[in-house]
């Protein structure tokens, strides 16, 4: 099955490839001829995920899906989440940058925090605490349907690793405790994997229709 996956991002259709596994063909819109940035305006991850999405289909007619994957972390309120990819401000998807950002703004709020109880200010217990969720839309002859999947883990207190991608050397899912996401395998990583979980249900649900 030949279908369009809305990114421009190496790592990303390396992923989703591993995950789909045979029978699926996928391209991405450069290979359509598409290599404006698709526009990611929405104020949620599911508004992104089906913005990206229709964008792709209303340019070319095909089938298609799109991803929004936001990190979520409890000390943060649940920031970076929909501004995940460009938490550092400027063009965005600076990584390093959003990393150093994240580390440095987790340690801010840890200490406001302390500092909140050492005046007998009683403040939410906070950790580490964190979130991978993907949300994935796909457009199957105009129908649009979403997938959902979750990451649970924690924020490393230093970047380790250099295998995959974005925040990926600074999060320590709970099924590898003693590892960063860039310090286990791409197998690995797409078993348990936030985007994996939601492309393995969208994966299902057109093998529904096959039958």
């Amino acid at each position: 099955m030949k279908i369009i996956f809305a990114t421009g991002n190496r790592g990303k259709l390396n992923e989703a490839t591993g995950i789909l596994g045979e029978g699926f063909n996928l391209v991405t819109p450069a290979d359509m001829g598409i290599t404006e940035e698709i526009p990611e305006t929405g104020n949620s991850l599911a508004a992104n995920s089906v913005q990206k999405a229709k964008y792709i289909y209303d340019k070319t007619g095909c089938d298609c899906f799109a991803d929004d994957s936001g990190l979520e972390v409890e000390i943060l309120g649940g920031a970076p989440g929909v501004y995940t990819a460009r938490y550092a401000g400027g063009d965005g998807h600076d990584f390093e940058a959003n990393m150093d950002k994240l580390l440095d703004e987790m340690q801010k709020a840890a200490r406001e925090a302390a500092a909140a109880r050492s005046m007998g200010i009683s403040t939410p217990h906070a950790t580490r605490r964190a979130q991978f969720r993907t949300v994935v839309t796909l457009i199957l002859g105009g129908k649009v349907t979403s997938f959902e999947g979750v990451l649970k883990g924690k924020i490393s207190l230093a970047k380790s690793g250099t295998k995959g991608f974005g925040y990926d050397p600074v999060f320590i899912a709970d099924e590898y405790p003693e590892n960063t996401l860039a310090e286990v395998s791409l197998e690995q990583k797409n078993e348990i994997s936030h985007r994996g979980k939601a492309l393995r249900a969208m994966a299902e649900y057109l093998q529904t229709l096959e039958k």
